[in-house]
């Protein structure tokens, strides 16, 4: 009888095999964004309020009510009222859905303490805040987009025959309906942005409303000439530059209203990444 012996197979390399990259939490993060429930129903909330409010400010327009000295209603009597600017009616409500979405997103594992198992499977930290951003922004900037052209086309037969019925062809419009999607996206990021860096789901949509409501009446309280100079920067008329049709005396030009808007969303994700690295969960 021989012995024969047995060398013991060498173990797997599973460093390399399970190795933390970008991508890999970047489908982390996806599959985390569509398990939520919230996601559904406030990207519907959203999309819903943007097509609703559009389509009833297009079917109640009135030239005649405000010189007759009835109602206004939702967009009637306004010298500088077009097709679109009622179509994006529903825009001032769509944003806190979609914003309070990006809290939601970033605040919601803070409040289950599910952050701790997400920064011990990305000790880097920054990829996950990142990450996050990327997930939402381009989603609602997607779908945004499509509510906005649909409670554009929604109106156009409330509008037909008024002298400020447009239609999808004419100069300006598409690249409204456009832009309304991106300042949405770039909503829900700064929603991300604050709600990684207040961490609390509460005190983050606070912000989020005080920031984008209630900044800009508060503004009102300053000196004119301050409030002149001040007010083409505060972000939400900032963003309300990026989707206008027309550019108002004092209000920045769409580009202008976009770079300053991005640069709000990057001030706030910078605080956001620099309390994430800093302080732990």
């Amino acid at each position: 009888m021989t012995v024969t012996s047995l060398a013991p197979a060498p173990a797997p390399d599973r460093t390399t095999k399970y190795k933390v990259t970008g991508p890999r939490v970047l489908r982390a993060e996806w599959a985390k964004f569509w398990s939520l429930r919230s996601t559904w129903i406030t990207l519907g909330v959203a999309v819903f309020l943007l097509v609703l409010f559009g389509a009833i400010a297009s079917y109640t327009y009135s030239p005649d009510a405000v010189a007759a000295g009835g109602p206004p209603g939702p967009g009637s009597g306004s010298g500088d009222s077009d097709a679109v600017s009622l179509a994006l009616t529903g825009v001032s409500f769509a944003q806190l859905a979609i914003g309070v979405l990006g809290v939601l997103l970033a605040a919601g594992e803070y409040t289950t303490g599910m952050i701790r198992s997400t920064l011990a499977a990305v000790p880097r930290r920054l990829p996950v805040l990142w990450s996050k951003a990327a997930v939402i922004g381009p989603i609602a900037v997607v779908l945004t987009t499509i509510g906005a052209l649909a409670a554009f086309q929604l109106g156009v037969p409330g509008l037909d025959g008024e002298k400020i019925a447009l239609s999808l062809s004419d100069d300006g419009v598409l690249r409204s309906l456009a832009g309304a999607g991106v300042y949405l996206g770039l909503v829900a990021v700064f929603g991300v942005a604050l709600g990684m860096l207040i961490r609390s789901s509460a005190g983050a949509i606070a912000a989020l409303v005080g920031i984008l409501l209630i900044l800009p009446g508060l503004a009102s309280l300053l000196p004119d000439s301050w409030y002149d100079t001040l007010s083409p920067y505060f972000p939400s008329n900032a963003g309300s530059a990026v989707y206008a049709l027309h550019q108002s005396s004092d209000a920045l030009s769409p580009g202008a209203g976009l770079a300053v808007f991005a640069g709000w969303v990057a001030l706030a994700l910078a605080g956001a990444a620099f309390r994430l690295v800093r302080t732990d969960a």
